[in-house]
């Protein structure tokens, strides 16, 4: 089989080195791909959000199955342009991805629908916001409602920080036009949980949980990023909660969306709050999660391109998805000034034995030398029978990789232990 995954960065280094488990797969090609994934697919350099070029390569190549992984192409319809040239894929249309494009739409969802989440308030005019938040409860949360890399939600502390996040949104287009319409939304408390999901439409099969770590900072300071590492499974989410969340929650979204005619076909990302009340939504996500995915796939022990096509087929009742019992920690290595300003070129030193557990996000091929192109630079991930010993692991990787301005949190998993006592 040929195999054409859309994206190039840890997530898609993750799914294809798991393609690579299935005999059956002879050649994946990655587009754009990045320095990392060239040792283990044919990197094309189309960009992910070129769904013409993508689409043209597709047919040219006679590709048999494609994979579409990063939000922005999902949500302007890659899935339905390939499909309509008779190629089969994983991943939601782009009438079903706007459960991510749009937070807008994703809250009302679960208002019309009883889908437990954050009380909230949505304005296409600032001169509403900022009176709004002048009476509001704070903390308050204020979300850019369209796709922002992950770095459109401001947890305001005060009036002012409010104030100050919705002009950067809204007026001084901070996010482009994901800022014209923001969402303000009640500050939730309790422990954080992602869990990814398979879905065709009709089955629900939830993947082990994770948590991941989105500040810069150890002990959750500092600026929001993509995710400086998960663990997984999480510790908070016990079957009570799980069996809780298929019923109130992950059923609820798949059958809202099929009254909505928007059927959800591929992976459903659910960001939970295990609150007082029990668990709610913080977010959806319309595809894996990046670097869930990185802690997630490595404890899948079923076929995944098996599971996709169940996805694609309709057929996910019929298939098994099984995960290994053990414990998981991926710790994201950056450049040094992420999310911000950072350098890009400096020479990556991976040891070859710790190869395959390396996910590289944010690198490029030159002169055969792999050199850092990114803010987030690779994933490190170990698998261990405690979370203690995978954590542990981790780091001992962590300290072997090298790289000038390398930067990475210390503490990844340490909350997860202390809720495993």
């Amino acid at each position: 089989m040929k195999i054409l995954v859309v994206g190039g960065g840890g997530r898609e280094h993750a799914v294809i080195k798991k393609f690579k488990e299935n005999k059956e797969v002879e050649e994946i090609f990655a587009l754009p791909g990045n320095g990392g994934i060239a040792k283990d697919a044919k990197c094309v350099d189309i960009g992910a959000t070129d769904i013409e070029k993508i689409v043209d390569f597709a047919v040219k190549e006679s590709i048999d199955y494609a994979v579409v992984t990063p939000d922005d192409p999902l949500v302007l319809g890659c899935v339905n342009a390939l499909e309509e040239k008779g190629i089969p894929c994983f991943g939601p249309r782009a009438e079903a991805a706007i459960i991510e494009g749009s937070k807008a739409f994703s809250k009302e969802l679960m208002k019309k629908y009883g889908i437990p989440t954050a009380e909230f308030r949505t304005f296409d005019n600032l001169e509403k916001a900022l009176s709004y938040v002048e009476t509001c409860p704070i903390p308050t949360v204020v979300k850019a409602d369209g796709l922002a890399l992950g770095k459109g939600v401001i947890i305001a502390q005060t009036r002012e920080e409010a104030k100050s996040a919705l002009i950067s949104m809204m007026q001084d287009k901070a996010f482009g036009k994901s800022g014209d319409t923001v969402v303000i939304e009640e500050f939730l408390t309790g422990p954080e949980v992602s869990v990814l999901a398979f879905t065709d439409g009709k089955t629900v099969k939830p993947m082990v949980s994770s948590m991941d770590h989105k500040r810069i900072g150890d002990g959750d300071k500092g600026l929001n990023t993509g995710g400086m590492g998960t663990i997984a499974p999480n510790p908070y989410y016990s079957e009570a909660i799980a069996e809780r969340c298929m019923k109130e929650i992950f059923i609820p979204t798949i059958e809202a969306m099929n009254k909505e005619g928007r059927t959800f076909k591929g992976c459903l990302y659910f960001g939970l709050m295990i609150t007082e009340n029990g668990p709610k939504v913080i977010e959806y996500n319309c595809r894996f999660g990046d670097p869930e995915t990185q802690v997630v796939l490595p404890l899948l022990e079923s076929d995944l391109l098996e599971i996709m096509q169940a996805v694609t087929n309709g057929s996910l009742d019929e298939c098994e998805v099984k995960f290994s019992d053990k414990k998981a920690c991926c710790v994201i290595m950056a450049s040094r000034g992420y999310p911000v300003k950072y350098g890009k070129g400096y020479e990556i030193t991976i040891p070859e034995d710790i190869q395959d557990r390396v996910f590289v996000a944010g690198a490029k091929l030159e002169n055969e030398k792999l050199l850092t192109n990114g803010g987030r630079v690779l994933g490190v991930t170990e698998i261990r029978k405690t979370l203690r010993e995978a954590i542990e692991a981790s780091y001992k990787d962590v300290e072997r990789i090298n790289f000038e301005n390398a930067y990475f949190r210390k503490d990844i998993g340490a909350k997860a232990l202390l809720a495993e006592v």
